[in-house]
């Protein structure tokens, strides 16, 4: 579709909640540019927090530039061409996150979005993830100085060639599924302590928690928690299925393997991978995946041994330049 001067057309911006017309917009524009690049352009957490209108801990706020008719008013609106998320911290910092739609691409619509998001917000404390690693999101990130701070790699195991080793548990540790209502407060604990240094999960609330297990997906029988034998826990490993679509069988995903800092050099970690993945292995799947950060040697290491190969990478900019 051909846009006529889009920097021009008025750019709806949203604190906070957004209606239900918009939301679905954002999930219909989000579903186009996944089949058309391989990649969701919008992160788990950004889309949890859009059906939830947000929370005090992570305060959003969404722009959105809708394409008009030809012949009609733009303020009118029809297609929605593009959409900018930002989610906020108690800090005043936040991550932002883009999607333009297939067919209004290279007319100027994230420009345009980030133009008013310039003029409302401003772009102070602002780092920005590319899903994908995309030129046109590398080109952007220069034009408004931003330079790469985070690679996040997506890696896969074709489940055809699963073979996975006898890791064991260490002694007095088993592994027993989460049980919802009872153990929540241990988890946030141990994921606190195992992801002190993350940026994200390391931060995770029971109310990031609960909207979690509100999802589709969500299965307990597949998050794993390590316990020794007074009932600590020591480790997890939170397994999901994703649906398979247009004919193609479901994946799987490894969604975040933690140990806890009293656990580690037991090689809990290894004995957790390998019992999601036969966990994960119980269902008809495609393949197996998982993300992890460029930088986690150990980890990195680990999945290359259990047969994991690199896919494709996630890139974070940031931080920006004051403007």
């Amino acid at each position: 579709m051909s846009l006529a001067h889009p920097e021009k057309w008025p750019v709806l911006a949203v604190d906070g909640a957004v209606d239900p017309e918009l939301l679905r917009d954002i999930r219909a524009l989000a579903a186009a540019a996944e089949e058309a690049d391989g990649n969701p352009p919008l992160s788990e957490q950004t889309l949890v927090l859009l059906r939830g209108a947000g929370s005090s801990d992570h305060p959003l706020s969404t722009f959105a530039l809708y394409a008009p008719d030809e012949d009609s008013d733009p303020s009118s609106g029809e297609d929605l061409a593009g959409v900018a998320v930002v989610v906020g911290d108690k800090d005043g910092t936040g991550v932002l996150e883009m999607a333009v739609h297939p067919s209004y691409r290279c007319q100027g619509v994230a420009g345009r979005l980030l133009a008013s998001l310039q003029d409302t917000r401003g772009l102070d404390g602002l780092s920005a993830w590319s899903h994908g690693d995309h030129a046109a999101a590398a080109r952007l990130a220069e034009r408004f100085s931003y330079h790469p701070v985070r690679e996040l790699w997506r890696m896969r195991l074709m489940a055809s060639s699963a073979e996975m080793p006898d890791a064991g548990l260490p002694d007095g540790v088993t592994i027993r599924a989460f049980v919802p209502g009872r153990d929540e407060s241990a988890w946030l604990a141990a994921n606190k302590a195992a992801f002190a240094h993350h940026p994200e999960q390391g931060a995770m609330t029971l109310a990031d928690l609960e909207a979690r297990m509100a999802e589709d997906w969500f299965d307990p029988a597949g998050f794993l928690l390590a316990e020794n034998s007074e009932g600590e826990l020591l480790g997890f490993n939170w397994t999901k299925v994703h649906p398979g679509h247009d004919g193609h069988p479901p994946i799987g995903e490894v969604y975040v393997v933690g140990v806890t800092p009293a656990a580690q050099g037991l090689g809990l970690g290894k004995s957790l991978t390998v019992a999601g993945i036969r966990h994960l292995e119980q269902h008809e799947l495609h393949a197996i995946m998982l993300y992890v950060d460029a930088d986690n040697t150990a980890a990195v290491t680990l999945y290359q041994k259990l047969g994991f190969v690199r896919w494709d990478a996630d890139v974070m900019y940031g931080p920006l330049t004051k403007n």
